[in-house]
């Protein structure tokens, strides 16, 4: 029960529940007007209680570059997997210049159960005035589904 502990004794704070097994995926934004596959509706039966699973997962959940010399350009790569039943489309808001963030990837459909790798690269440069020690870059890279809007937060400490 969430009401009481492992020892029996009556909880003091409420308990979080992770968004996983709150129905949702963390860091997403659910579209307004959803717009369905280009092959349209399932209509085979034994699909028909499957008509929930869409979307993509990414692999992994954000990404932590770690301290990085300025002026030295650095790249990881991300895996976006289609978990629906249908093939699904995707694009990439590519992040303003001044973050020094670009993602390459191949666009195009990707069918259920296949994924694509998206190559984030990050000139680390520093805008400002040089203050010495280190500065910190965070932007969410906005991947825009058929029918959500996933973040990829990415972090990165420049050392100046």
């Amino acid at each position: 029960s969430l009401m009481v502990d492992v020892t029996g004794q009556t909880r003091k704070e409420k308990v979080i529940l992770p968004s996983s097994l709150q129905g949702r995926k963390p860091h997403t934004v659910p579209n307004k007007k959803v717009e369905y596959p280009v092959s349209g509706k399932v209509s085979t039966a034994s699909l028909a209680a499957r008509q929930g699973l869409t979307g993509f997962h990414i692999i992994p959940p954000r990404v932590t570059f770690g301290v990085l010399k300025e002026g030295c350009t650095y790249k990881t790569t991300v895996i976006i997997k289609n978990v629906g039943v249908n093939f699904s489309r995707f694009r990439v808001r590519q992040p303003p210049p001044y973050t020094g963030l670009t993602v390459m990837y191949t666009p195009g459909p990707v069918a259920a159960g296949l994924q694509v790798e998206l190559e984030i690269h990050i000139l680390a440069m520093v805008i400002g005035e040089n203050t010495g020690g280190i500065e910190e870059v965070s932007h969410d890279i906005e991947i825009l589904t058929e029918t959500e809007t996933l973040l990829l937060p990415v972090k990165a400490n420049i050392l100046l």
